[in-house]
Order: C-alpha cells, then structure tokens, then sequence
C-alpha cells in the first residue's frame, strides 16, 4: 500500500480550511443582504403608516371629527416578527419600528410625524390589519395605533 506523502497531507487540510472560511464568508453576505431588505421593507411599511397617520391627523385638525383606518400589514419580514409604535414627546410625534416580538425604546428606525400630537399605541406584526385611530382631546389631537386582532 502506497504511502501519502505529508505535503499531500497539508494540501488537502489546508483546501479543506480554505474553503470552510469561504462558505462561512459567503453565507454572512447572504445574511447582511437579506437583512438590509428586511431593513428596507420595514422603512417602506413605516412611511406607509406615518402618511396615513398624517393624512388622519389632517383630516382629523380640519373637520374636527374622528378618522379611522385599517392598514393591511404583512404577517413578517422575510422570516423576522416585527413591530410599529407611536410615541411622542412635548414637542413630536414619531413612529417607530424594529425586529423582534416587543417594542423597544429608542431605536434607530424613526419617521417623525409633522403635526403636534399625543401619539400612543403599538402593532406586532403578524395576521390582521393595524387599526389607526385620530380624534380630538382636550384640544389636542391624538392618534392611536392597535391591531385589528386585538379588537377596535
């Protein structure tokens, strides 16, 4: 029986290495672009609900009546669970929005809204349609944000 050489040995460890970091490297790039579509997807469903919020808001200031609107969300991004939340502080309103199964204060995605308002409510992605509601308290505007799931 012929006998390996030890050069032959390394060769054959050394391609075995080489091409294990090569997959591992390529299976990271694949992640980093799936996430910044899933990143990109969330930005969009944001902007989507921030303009109808403000469109509510509007409505809302310029009739001095209740607006409501369902929005169709989808179930996840990619295979993440997501989640929007309306916040506002004295002088802003904003939506936030990240991954995950509960709303986390301050995060970095944000769309602020251009009206004065009390902004209060969350959605968790999943089956159902966000639920926005705007109306008038105490002469403030108030825009809610829940889950059509969770009952209106």
């Amino acid at each position: 029986m012929p006998s390996i050489t030890p050069s032959y040995l390394y060769t054959l460890v050394a391609l075995i290495a080489i091409s294990g970091l090569l997959v591992v490297s390529f299976m990271a790039y694949a992640d980093a672009l799936r996430f910044s579509s899933e990143v990109g997807q969330l930005k969009k469903l944001m902007d989507c609900v921030a303009s109808k919020s403000t469109e509510l808001l509007t409505l809302t200031e310029t009739t001095n009546a209740t607006a409501e609107a369902f929005i169709q969300m989808p179930s996840a991004m990619g295979n993440k669970q997501y989640w929007l939340q309306l916040r506002n502080d004295s002088s802003k309103a904003w939506l936030e929005g990240g991954f995950g199964n509960v709303p986390v204060e301050g995060t970095e995605l944000r769309v602020y809204l251009p009206r004065e308002s009390k902004a209060i409510g969350y959605y968790i992605g999943g089956y159902g349609a966000a639920y926005l509601t705007c109306y008038f308290s105490a002469g403030i505007p108030q825009i809610k944000l829940i889950s059509s799931s969770e009952g209106c």
